[in-house]
């Protein structure tokens, strides 16, 4: 069924495709018809982070930034779904056209630029939720602010998720706004880690919860850098690391439609890539959580990035090539994988 949608969506430009598919996906949603999408949720539950994941799978953030369509999306079989990036204010993102597919390599150009309602539109949507599962909210800045002041936007977003979210993003590694990369490491790091890490521990005193905070990190690091960004990670007692985003090499698109377009390359081409970053933070981070993003669309692919060092995986580019079905079959290759 979805091999047929897909034919058709793939003759749209590939952002009103995305529009076309997820207003689709709700009105199934609203007549009791999304689950009939996807294979029977599979029930195999993992702890990690203090948190109770229904199963090993979920979605990445990028997909639905504003929580639109967050019921829709959760009756897939998701374990988990992680909604934004968000920013403090409403902002349009970068001009159109802005999202390429590039289906011989099975991979997605983006430059969206953090395009999203703001804040208080994401929590107004996340309130009305039904989604049984797990909710991630990732956190960002707004274009208009400087990089020098982005700790402002991150303590603002993070102030008005908490109470919402059960594990909260902070994603300073999108190459699609400008700077937003540097926060990645040395002292610009440790400085936004501290600030959100040291609200983020007084928002929980005084909720009696604990709200785990993860950072989204860039695929493009040599040794040095993750060696630095995992200090960073562990100096500031974060509690999970998701890898990766996408990347802003090309040799794996070379000469095909789309790939000169600026912005960050998800899919396939990222697969080995954001791979190598988990196994490497795994050797400085043996017993950190670490969420596994960036190529997945199969199970076997799934399996292969837990031993990398993945605790969960999250679909995106997969999902979109693949569909529904990818769900499940990722869930239940993780929990076979993981059978004694």
């Amino acid at each position: 069924m979805y091999s047929l949608a897909r034919s058709l969506l793939f003759r749209l430009e590939a952002e009103k495709a995305h529009g076309v598919a997820l207003s689709a996906l709700d009105l199934a949603q609203r007549v009791g018809m999304a689950g009939l999408l996807a294979d029977r949720p599979v029930a195999d539950p993992v702890n990690l982070m203090g948190l109770t994941f229904p199963n090993r799978v979920g979605l990445a953030a990028g997909l639905d930034k504003n929580a639109d369509h967050l019921d829709a999306l959760g009756a897939l079989g998701f374990g988990f779904v992680e909604v934004g990036t968000v920013t403090p204010r409403a902002q349009s993102g970068n001009p159109a056209p802005r999202l390429f597919r590039v289906p011989e390599r099975g991979a997605i150009i983006n430059r969206m630029g953090f395009n999203n309602a703001g804040v208080d539109h994401l929590v107004s949507r996340v309130q009305q939720t039904r989604f049984a599962g797990v909710i991630g909210i990732n956190i960002g800045k707004n274009l208009t602010t400087p990089v020098e002041q982005a700790v402002d936007d991150y303590l603002y977003c993070l102030r008005h998720v908490h109470a919402h979210a059960h594990y909260i993003t902070v994603n300073v590694s999108s190459p699609n706004t400008p700077g937003l990369r540097n926060l990645q490491f040395g002292e610009q790091l440790n400085r936004l880690l501290g600030t959100l890490r040291e609200e983020c521990s007084r928002l929980d005193q005084a909720a009696g919860r604990r709200v785990p905070l993860a950072v989204k990190i860039a695929p493009d690091m040599s040794d040095t850098e993750v060696a630095t960004l995992a200090h960073g990670l562990k100096a500031n007692d974060i509690d999970a690391v998701i890898a990766t985003n996408t990347t802003v090499a090309r040799e794996a698109v070379t000469g095909l439609p789309h790939a000169e377009e600026a912005g960050g390359l998800s899919g396939r081409p990222v697969f080995e890539p954001s791979n190598a970053i988990l196994r490497a933070l795994r050797k400085h981070l043996p017993d950190l959580p670490m969420i596994g993003v960036g190529g997945i669309d199969s199970g076997d692919a799934a399996v292969t990035k837990q031993r990398a060092g993945a605790d969960l995986v999250q679909l995106y580019s997969g999902f979109i090539y693949r569909g529904p079905g990818l769900v499940g079959e990722c869930a239940r290759a993780l929990q076979t994988a993981k059978s004694p």
